[in-house]
């Protein structure tokens, strides 16, 4: 590597290392290494043919100086030649080496980043729904590829740098000392001249490259989320498209200002090094020359020092900063390790077993809930605050207990941010109660594997959500190994089959982000074909129909009365007339199970569910169906 090479290399890891001042816990140092482990004998092999590259490194300046020295004495051609020829097998050596080096470094390097991004995707996939719903999206990405990425150069570039280096370093120095004693050591003298500046000069890049790094994560989660169908529409609706532009062309602008600073910084610095590295040079020229003029070098003995300069510089700069690319490796693992370390609230038991064969009852005993702080669930760098919020662990759900048997339906109302939501997420072991116990044909949520619950239970939410993936796609999700003749079926019962008929790719079709190419009323019938393709004894309604029109409703209450044809289900209610044959109806307000029974029986009480529906009624007569079911029901995301 070139004088200018190496403080360009310099330069960059000073400006892009993160927290270098930190100390490096032995905890840390033991877990990354645990990463090498299946690369140990890879590893082993890449840092040997690392010597080997820096001993050939520095044959080249030596012998090039012999064919100089062979010249001048006027040895013979022969002499000239053999070394030329050992020169070019030096050369061919190297690039062999060089390509084998790149080699183990690119397995080694991309094998610790699959290894680093399965291990976080999967422990991710685990955490519970409260930490999806506190942790912004774009942060959580840019550990399984920003971080990921940083950590892998322990590896692959550090750690075979550092000893690629001290191996070139104590050569060199070898070599040119044996040379000159003198030359050496006034070349050595410049160094703090190369070095001191990159320090500075990198602090001050390394800010510059903070802030842009925090503006262009700015901008990326604006668009992600002014892009988004949503979003866009919420802009246009509130007439806020020249805001949204001069807010985004204000960050762009300071990324473009700190692009050019930045430029200009590095170009003073640059110019600056390469004055050293033309000193540096000049000097071993200068007194070089005096020496080999007066007999105590050979004019070779010059031509060697001026190549070896730079294989000097090269090394010692790496060296200096090696500390600045180690904990910059470090951090990277640091931050990977946080998610890695967040334990997930549902766990599997290890003896867990399955969900009784058969009809499956539903029983909630005794059970009480408050949802997690965010300090059980969530990183404060994740949700880019300073501290977590430390609310939370307030009762939400006081003793439920009731039991729907097998075929039943129960039904759940109430005012908004009762519990309703609750209890269905609860039966999904989306959460864990806190106390008492939520039974499927008797056994314990917490004591069945996951698997056997997913494959007993089935859930349709209020909002429908799809993968921006084809409708074959996101139907499979239930049933991976359906045949399109299955699939054309549960389309059919969900009342779609015309629709996608209609379309030009039929069950290819890509439904857009969120499902976003189909209508509400349409995205609710595929989940609810996903459902029927499913085939689960339990089914969970969550307010199903809740923003539909009345048209979409009647289609999809259609595809419901199928799919709940048999089955257990719990029904999250919107509107109170689409529960009235349900065989139990559960009045939750408060947390608490006000009243239960039937339609009939809970109206000849007069009580609560009386009162809800005799106003409901009485509101729909004056205003539209959905706004009359949103003020007495609700339908936001914490009923």
């Amino acid at each position: 590597m070139s004088m200018e090479g190496a403080a360009w290399n310099s330069l960059y890891r000073i400006s892009s290392a993160k927290d270098s001042n930190k100390k490096i816990s032995k905890e840390t140092v033991k877990r990354i290494f645990s990463f090498a482990v299946p690369y140990r004998v890879k590893l082993t092999l890449f840092i040997l043919l690392s010597v080997v590259s820096a001993v050939l490194a520095v044959s080249t300046p030596v012998l090039a100086g012999q064919v100089v020295d062979a010249i001048v004495s006027g040895t013979g051609l022969q002499t000239i030649l053999w070394l030329a020829v050992v020169i070019a097998l030096i050369a061919v050596a190297d690039a062999a080496v060089g390509m084998a080096t790149r080699w183990y470094s690119s397995s080694i390097g991309e094998g610790v980043i699959l290894d680093l991004r399965t291990a976080v995707f999967d422990h991710v996939q685990k955490m519970p729904i409260a930490f999806f719903t506190r942790t912004r999206t774009g942060a959580l990405v840019s550990r399984l590829n920003n971080d990921v990425i940083g950590a892998q150069q322990a590896f692959s570039g550090t750690l075979s740098g550092v000893v690629s280096n001290v191996v070139a370093l104590v050569l060199t120095m070898i070599v040119m000392l044996n040379t000159s004693v003198l030359v050496t050591v006034l070349a050595m003298l410049m160094l703090p001249i190369f070095l001191l500046p990159a320090r500075r000069m990198g602090g001050r890049l390394a800010a510059l490259r903070r802030e842009a790094a925090d503006l262009n994560s700015s901008m990326s989660t604006q668009m992600t989320e002014r892009f988004s169908a949503p979003g866009a529409t919420l802009v246009k609706l509130f007439g806020r498209p020249v805001e949204e532009s001069n807010e985004f062309e204000l960050r762009a602008s300071r990324v473009r200002d700190i692009g050019i600073k930045a430029s200009m910084l590095q170009w003073v610095f640059m110019t600056a090094l390469m004055l050293v590295s033309a000193l540096a040079l000049a000097l071993v020229y200068g007194l070089g020359g005096a020496l080999a003029l007066g007999g105590q070098l050979n004019a070779g003995d010059v031509v060697t020092l001026a190549l070896l300069l730079t294989r000097l510089y090269a090394p010692l700069t790496n060296l200096a900063n090696a500390r600045v690319e180690i904990m910059s490796a470090v951090v990277s693992f640091e931050r990977v390790f946080e998610v890695l370390d967040l334990d997930p609230l549902i766990k599997e038991k290890p003896d867990a077993g399955s969900v009784p064969a058969g009809p499956v009852t539903i029983e909630f005993d005794d059970v009480r809930f408050a949802y997690p702080s965010a300090d059980k669930v969530s990183l404060a760098s994740l949700e880019e605050v300073s501290t977590l919020d430390t609310r939370g662990g307030e009762e939400v759900l006081h003793g439920i207990s009731f039991r729907v048997e097998p075929g039943q339906t129960v039904a759940l109302v109430g005012t908004s941010g009762a519990g309703k939501s609750t209890i269905a997420q609860l039966l999904a072991r989306l959460y864990d109660v806190d106390s008492g116990s939520v039974r499927l044909g008797g056994a314990d949520v917490r004591d069945v594997t996951f698997e056997s619950l997913r494959h007993t239970m089935g859930m349709v939410t209020q909002d429908g959500h799809l993968f921006h993936e084809t409708i074959k796609s996101n139907l499979l999700l239930a049933r991976p190994g359906a045949t399109d003749t299955e699939l054309w079926d549960a389309v059919r019962r969900a009342r779609l089959e015309a629709l996608i008929s209609s379309l030009p790719d039929q069950l290819d079709t890509m439904v857009g982000e969120r499902g976003y190419r189909l209508s509400g009323g349409e995205r609710q019938r595929m989940t609810i074909a996903r459902l029927l393709l499913a085939q689960p004894r339990v089914v969970i309604l969550d307010e199903a129909t809740a923003a539909l029109d009345s048209t979409s409703e009647a289609a999809v209450q259609a595809a419901l009365t199928e799919a709940l044809e048999g089955r257990t289900a719990v029904v999250i209610a919107h509107r109170l007339s689409t529960i009235r044959t349900a065989d139990l109806i559960l009045v939750i307000e408060d947390g608490h199970i006000a009243e239960r029974g039937t339609h009939d029986e809970l109206i000849e009480r007069s009580g609560r569910y009386a009162e809800l529906h005799r106003t409901q009624f009485a509101v729909q007569k004056s205003v539209a169906p959905d706004e009359a079911a949103e003020a007495l029901t609700g339908s936001g995301p914490g009923s």
